[in-house]
């Protein structure tokens, strides 16, 4: 058979695509993250197995080898199996990681889009991330490399960042370095605005304003935790 790979949207149920719960209903196995909502599983078959392999930093059910082996393994039993991942698949999602091991195998494989957390949090608490007189140009990041870098082989350089609006994926922990770093940049400031965007799309979402001179006295204040993403930029205070 072959591996759909899905993309699963930033949270509410109602935002994964026609094509995605199709996928869903027609799949004999489902792998899962840790980000998805519960109410998609209510699609599949009642006979399709359904594999948990959710990731929270610290917190890993299943390596990411161990992932590739269950899709290809799954996949050469003659099944049809989909890869259900918040967001989209391939916008930090290992996505990729996951077609070229299938690819190795020459096992047919399928891409169903999602819509990624990085445009469609902002824009649900109000916030665009470009606006034609405020921000012309957006870049999304991850707050969370491989583990296996050290500090000079990390891509991420926050400080080297000059797009007008920037979003941090899972860099809620490590908050204040990424502050520290984004105030090496000439063009941040203390009053530059950031916003924290917690559970976005789900029934508890949560947002917390502040600025980079203040964000971090006030997430903790605030309580603030994973799963959200980090909005810098004047987008965030322009509505």
């Amino acid at each position: 058979m072959k591996v759909i790979l899905v993309g699963a949207g930033p949270g509410d149920e109602e935002l994964i695509t026609l094509k995605g719960i199709e996928a869903i209903k027609n799949a004999d196995v489902i792998v899962y993250d840790d980000l998805i909502g519960e109410k998609l599983l209510k699609y599949s078959k009642k006979d399709a197995e359904l594999i948990y392999v959710g990731k929270r930093k610290g917190k890993h059910s299943h390596k990411q080898e161990e992932i590739n082996k269950i899709l290809i393994d799954k996949a050469k039993e003659n099944k049809l199996v989909v890869r259900l991942k918040g967001g989209d698949s391939f916008v930090f999602g290992r996505g990729g990681e996951e077609v070229l091991a299938l690819k190795g195998e020459g096992i047919e494989y399928e891409m169903v889009p999602g819509i990624t957390s990085s445009i469609a949090v902002p824009e649900i608490f109000g916030i665009p991330v470009t606006h034609r007189k405020v921000s012309t140009s957006f870049t999304v990041v991850t707050g969370h490399e491989a583990e296996d870098k050290s500090e000079g082989e990390m891509q991420v350089k926050l400080s080297e960042l000059n797009a007008d609006t920037i979003v941090i994926l899972m860099g809620i922990t490590t908050l204040e370095k990424h502050v520290s770093e984004l105030l090496k940049n000439p063009k941040r400031t203390l009053d530059t605005p950031v916003a924290i965007l917690m559970n976005g799309s789900r029934e508890n979402q949560r947002i917390v304003r502040g600025t980079l001179s203040n964000i971090v006295d006030t997430s903790k204040l605030e309580n603030v935790s994973p799963p959200g993403i980090i909005i810098i930029g004047d987008v965030v205070n322009i509505l």
